[in-house]
């Protein structure tokens, strides 16, 4: 009796024997366990792949975006409250930092996260008209000066310098002002063209209002700047002024 009982137990340094059913327990409740997101996050990345951007509403979009700053929350309640505020996924990209933190569940990683893929969409636009042609390429052109100021909540204002063949050289703002404001001086405009040897500038501001009209003082102070420009031989092709409600051009109205 004594030799049998000491021969089933188990020798010094060894672990008790493990029953094959309890491993297999043990895996099964290992994923019975996972964070039922995790799969959710599975299934939207894969629908994305498959079918690109299209196939998904905005704010499962925003969720794809806001994973890489949340990785151990479901984050669909929050892209949904992101959406709700703003509107829609690009709103909520370019939604001032300060008013992102307004949302619940928002904090740095969230915001800048959100600021990234603005930036990143922002210069994808860039590369995409900046050393070509710019009357050809006016389409991308439209898309650019939309992305980058149709939602901005202040007045901006930005000129697009071209070369002797029409080739965008430089994108700069000129200035920034209020909601319904900006200052405009057609010296410092014909005199940075000087500086980068542009033959040709186009002009872009935005109307926060979201009416892309152009106002009085608008069409005055294009005018200025037409005649300061014309005086040394630049052209000024056009005007866009960029609102949510669309783009307006200057020569297209017959204002140029």
């Amino acid at each position: 009796m004594g030799s049998r009982s000491s021969h089933n137990r188990p020798r010094a340094g060894t672990s008790p024997p493990i029953s094959r059913g309890s491993h297999i327990s043990d895996v099964s409740a290992s994923f019975e366990d996972a964070p039922h997101y995790l799969e959710h996050r599975q299934r939207l990345r894969a629908r994305f792949l498959a079918g690109g951007a299209d196939a998904l509403p905005d704010y499962e979009m925003l969720e794809l975006v806001l994973f890489a700053a949340i990785p151990r929350r479901d984050v669909k309640p929050l892209a949904k409250a992101l959406i709700a505020k703003f509107g829609g996924f690009a709103e909520v990209l370019a939604a001032a930092p300060e008013r992102l933190m307004e949302v619940e569940g928002v904090g740095e990683a969230v915001v800048a996260q959100l600021k990234i893929v603005e930036a990143a969409a922002l210069r994808l636009a860039k590369g995409r008209i900046i050393g070509k042609p710019a009357l050809s390429s006016w389409a991308a052109l439209l898309d650019y000066v939309t992305a980058t100021m149709g939602r901005a909540t202040t007045e901006e204002f930005r000129v697009l310098y071209l070369d002797r063949k029409n080739i965008l050289i430089a994108d700069e703002v000129q200035g920034r002002g209020t909601v319904d404001h900006t200052p405009v001086y057609p010296r410092e405009i014909v005199k940075r063209a000087l500086q980068l040897a542009a033959s040709a500038i186009i002009l872009v501001h935005n109307h926060p209002s979201g009416d892309p009209s152009p106002s009085r003082a608008d069409i005055e102070m294009t005018r200025e700047v037409a005649n300061a420009a014309k005086a040394l031989r630049i052209a000024v092709h056009d005007h866009l002024v960029v609102g949510r409600g669309g783009t307006v051009s200057f020569k297209s109205l017959g204002l140029l």
